[in-house]
């Protein structure tokens, strides 16, 4: 499908929560009407009282409403929106739905199908992503068919090994594989998890590098011009979420960031992509390497940390980009100054091995004051429901430099007022406080190595 060349007037909304809000805050600004589709248990949403026009497309269960693609589609002709945002999750990287837009001449604020297929396949993504250039991890060159033909491959490259399912996403579907004995049973279970949960269990098999960072590039194509906007340092989390994100990596040279960046963009030139969308890699600490590992082709939850240090608004780029406009500036016009920090505020109880924490937010109030965002749906007598993601707010904090970013963001923390539930907010603070993080030494397995200890 050619870039589309006309205004849009009127967007959907495919999505719930912070994301929701924050798609709507652009759209405002850039002069559009908002349709927010909700459900059920969504009717009493900030997203749904800022909203020009709302709509309940189903029940609670995400099945029954965020990803029904035909329901979604049906409000957008009903109101009659240029085009649909389907934000992060749901729908948002379904090449299905992307096409179903395409076939209705509906804008999708996001790349072409044919790009998101080849993109959320993850054997075709790596195949790509050596065809450009771009390192990847030593592991099957393709789809792994059967657990024998993964223990023959893990025994060329050696253990530890990594199973990922090729339509996998969230931690589902991934296995580490420490020794062969064990790696049928892994293979078989991570099949049948990533089969349920995506309808594919085709699995692909890498060698697993230990203590390594987790570090995305952002990316903004008009199908022209590709910018990558610096990186972002995602190596804090926990069971394969991420907790925290910073710009730029405190772990990268700057001859690897640059590099990294390049490569990124090659990329991208190559599948021809056009929209917001990141580059996530991962970082040998040891080998001072860094390889290929997926792509989102989507506005990630951490976008803001990009915002903070380049100044560039990625959802309205987005927007801008969708309906057939050239990006404004180009790679030399990109700069990072300072440094950003972002500690996602979940409903959890970490005391509880991190168990949701939905109810009634009796009580709330958000820091404020220089350097500080934040991102959220949530309000005082909202009630966080049971059935979605449990982050109810993204707290951001820039600083003249790391320093700065890190004292804000402990500074905000101790300011955060959640009553009602249970948050990750003391945890984060605890987290931020230690010495690994304030000196930058974090990777991949950092968070739970904290909670171990802490634990003693």
């Amino acid at each position: 499908m050619k870039n589309p060349t006309r205004p849009i007037r009127r967007v959907l909304i495919a999505n719930r929560g912070e994301i929701a809000v924050r798609i709507q805050r652009a759209c405002r600004e850039l002069g559009i009407e908002v349709v927010q589709v909700y459900s059920e248990a969504d009717r009493n949403s900030m997203a749904v009282q800022l909203a020009d026009h709302a709509v309940c497309i189903g029940a609670a269960r995400s099945s029954e409403s965020y990803l029904k693609a035909d329901t979604v589609i049906e409000a957008a002709t009903a109101f009659n929106a240029d085009a649909i945002h389907p934000g992060y999750g749901f729908l948002s990287e379904s090449a299905s739905f992307a096409r179903l837009c395409e076939q209705r001449d509906v804008i999708f604020i996001g790349p072409p199908s044919d790009v998101i297929a080849t993109m959320g396949d993850k054997a075709s993504a790596r195949a790509m992503a050596l065809a450009s250039g771009m390192p990847i991890t030593p592991g099957s060159s393709g789809i792994v068919t059967s657990a024998d033909d993964a223990l023959a491959i893990a025994e060329t490259i050696g253990y530890p090994v990594i199973l990922k399912a090729v339509a996998g996403g969230g931690g589902r579907g991934l296995r580490i594989v420490e020794h062969k004995t064990t790696l049928t049973g892994h293979f078989d279970d991570a099949s049948r998890e990533a089969k349920a949960a995506f309808g594919d269990g085709s699995m692909y098999l890498e060698k697993y590098l230990v203590n390594i960072r987790h570090v995305e590039i952002q990316i903004l194509s008009d199908g022209d011009n590709v910018l990558h906007l610096g990186e972002r340092d995602c190596s804090s989390q926990r069971r394969n979420q991420k907790l925290v994100e910073e710009s730029p990596s405190p772990g990268l040279s700057a001859a690897m960031r640059a590099a990294m960046g390049e490569s990124a963009v090659s990329l991208c030139r190559h599948v021809g992509y056009r929209s917001a969308g990141t580059i996530e890699c991962i970082v040998d600490p040891v080998g001072k390497n860094f390889y290929f590992m997926e792509m989102n082709t989507r506005v990630q939850v951490e976008h803001p940390v990009t915002e903070a240090v380049t100044g560039i608004d990625i959802v309205k780029e987005q927007i801008r980009i969708a309906q057939g406009e050239r990006l404004a500036i180009k790679q030399p016009d990109v700069h990072l100054r300072g440094h950003s920090i972002e500690c996602r505020i979940n409903a959890e109880d970490p005391d509880r091995d991190f168990a949701p924490s939905p109810g009634l937010l009796s009580q709330l109030h958000f820091p404020g004051g220089p350097g500080v965002r934040v991102d959220s749906h949530a309000y005082a007598g909202y009630t966080v429901p049971p059935n979605y993601d449990s982050l109810i707010a993204k707290l951001i904090c820039w600083g003249s430099d790391r320093d700065e970013a890190l004292a804000r963001m402990q500074r905000a923390l101790a300011e955060l007022r959640v009553e009602g539930v249970k948050t990750t907010a003391p945890f984060l603070a605890r987290l931020l406080a230690s010495d690994t993080f304030r000196q930058g030494s974090v990777h991949t397995r950092f968070v739970e190595q904290f909670i171990q200890e802490s634990a003693k």
